[in-house]
This record gives C-alpha cells, sequence and structure tokens, in this order.
C-alpha cells in the first residue's frame, strides 16, 4: 500500500487533511506521487502546484514537501500545502 497525507495548513492551524492510498504494485514510486498529488488537490479543490527545485529536493530526501503560494498560478487562502509519504510499498523481489 502507498498512502500519501495531504494537510492545508493556514497560521500553524489545519483547515483540512486526507489520506489517499494507492494499492496498485505494479505503478511505479513516481507516477503513484503525482497521482496522489492529484488526487488530494481534487479533493480540496486546487489546481495541482508546480514542483520546483527545492520541492523535488525535499521529497528526495525526506518524502515530505511544502507547496506555499510560490507554487501555485492562483492565489491561495493557506499558507501551505504539507505533502508526505506515510506509508511505501516495497517490493523486494
Amino acid at each position: 500500500m502507498f498512502r500519501i497525507w495531504g494537510k492545508l495548513i493556514k497560521e500553524n492551524h489545519l483547515l483540512k487533511d486526507t489520506v489517499i492510498c494507492i494499492p496498485d504494485k505494479d505503478i511505479n514510486r513516481t507516477k503513484k506521487v503525482y497521482k496522489s498529488l492529484e488526487m488530494i488537490c481534487e479533493e480540496f479543490d486546487l489546481a495541482v502546484p508546480i514542483w520546483l527545485e527545492n520541492n523535488k529536493t525535499e521529497f528526495i530526501k525526506h518524502a515530505r514537501t511544502r507547496f506555499d503560494q510560490t507554487n501555485f498560478i492562483e492565489s491561495i487562502d493557506f499558507d501551505y500545502l504539507d505533502f508526505h509519504v506515510i506509508e511505501e510499498d516495497h517490493s523486494w523481489e
């Protein structure tokens, strides 16, 4: 199971959160990450943010990143979207 936790944060308060589960082990990790972000944004009625270099670096290192106003084309009414892998399936075969 691959699970990502998405949270909208404003002034250090949780506005909304959701957990996206992708059970399909045949999809590679990158596709799961992008699909999860799309699903979170759809649930929160947001445009999908742009991955900047700092987001990629942070996500590769920590399996977590934040998307703030610099990642969105339109104006947002929260401080950031926290995007965090909470469970990954590993195939050791």
